[in-house]
């Protein structure tokens, strides 16, 4: 009995083949020196942008593929978790405003939140306060903590640049420095 068709095809492709494995086995070296340069931080995607910015052509999933089957992966970010603590106790202040967060008079309504922002020496708290009528940051504040004396001192800087009305009723995203 005669072999196959397809014993021919695969013995035709044999040279193929070992020119694909020897350029494989470059590339991994490649992304190998990649992922130690970045001291073991660049996955997949990187790595791919960094052979690209070397002028170097390949596709991702083919880098996926090597790194994947070598045992390389990147460090990934931890996910974002939400920065509002809410007091336990506390019992929240009903909505004035019945959730309408738009204000037609300067300094009658701000509208306060706190973010961090991540800097080579630490992380940063920055906290705000916008005056929804005239789309101004009425005071901020920023500090390596995020206590309510933040939220306080950026709710003065408004209060002392003068926008602020008496009387006037601030938002909050109901965080407990605000509630301080």
């Amino acid at each position: 009995m005669w072999p196959a068709p397809h014993f021919y095809a695969w013995q035709a492709a044999a040279k193929a083949r070992a020119a694909r494995k020897a350029a494989d086995e470059a590339l991994a070296h490649e992304i190998t020196v990649l992922h130690t340069v970045s001291r073991g931080t660049y996955g997949a995607p990187r790595v791919h942008a960094e052979l690209r910015r070397l002028g170097r052509r390949v596709n991702r999933k083919r880098i996926e593929r090597i790194m994947r089957e070598r045992g390389i992966s990147g460090v990934t970010r931890r996910r974002r978790r939400n920065l509002t603590r809410q007091v336990k106790k506390a019992v929240p202040a009903r909505a004035l405003p019945g959730r309408d967060f738009t204000a037609h008079t300067p300094g009658t309504e701000p509208v306060g939140d706190v973010t961090h922002i991540p800097t080579a020496e630490g992380r940063l708290s920055l906290a705000t306060w916008l005056d929804p009528a005239t789309h101004e940051t009425a005071g901020y504040s920023m500090a390596d903590h995020h206590r309510a004396g933040l939220v306080v001192d950026a709710l003065m800087t408004a209060a002392g640049r003068g926008p602020l009305k008496p009387g006037c009723i601030a938002h909050s995203d109901r965080g407990s420095e605000h509630l301080g």
